[in-house]
């Protein structure tokens, strides 16, 4: 039986919450007698391999990396967007922790872009300080498999 999966071994992904990676491997496991294909994923940041069922993949918030054409969009968001100060600490933290789970790189790129303006005016709690330093990893875990792109952008989101 041929199966048709959405990604390839060898395919760079992006998994919301984890930053970026590459699919290693297909494996058919048992899992509470269930049997089901995974796909095995290296994890750039922190060196972790995450097993993901393949018929979970749109609702897993895995996607392919962001293409150079598109990155362009983010960049200008990043430089000109604009950030809402006047929310709570704590409706910022859940808004910005809602944006960084849907795995999407524009809302990523938001909250690094909000959270790094606000670090320029006042230190940021011990919270928003972690979410800025994971949001930023997983970002630019991303950036560095992006073809095409330089150095001078990547700095950009530095």
């Amino acid at each position: 039986m041929e199966v048709d999966y959405l990604f390839q071994i060898g395919d760079n992904i992006v998994y919301s919450m984890h930053g970026a990676g590459i699919i290693k491997a297909i494996e058919e496991k048992e899992i509470s007698g269930d049997k089901q294909q995974y796909y095995v994923i290296k994890m750039f940041i922190g060196n972790m391999e995450v097993m993901i069922p393949t018929g979970k993949t749109l609702s897993s918030c895995i996607r392919p990396v962001t293409d150079i054409n598109a990155l362009k969009h983010i960049i200008h968001i990043f430089q000109h967007g604009e950030s809402d100060r006047l929310l709570p600490w704590k409706q910022r933290y859940k808004m910005n922790m809602e944006k960084i789970k849907t795995g999407k790189i524009q809302d990523c790129v938001e909250v690094v872009r909000d959270l790094n303006r606000m670090k320029k005016e006042k230190a940021l709690n011990t919270s928003e300080r972690e979410m800025f330093n994971s949001a930023h990893g997983f970002l630019i875990s991303e950036l560095r498999l992006i073809k095409g792109i330089t150095d001078n952008q990547i700095k950009s989101f530095c």
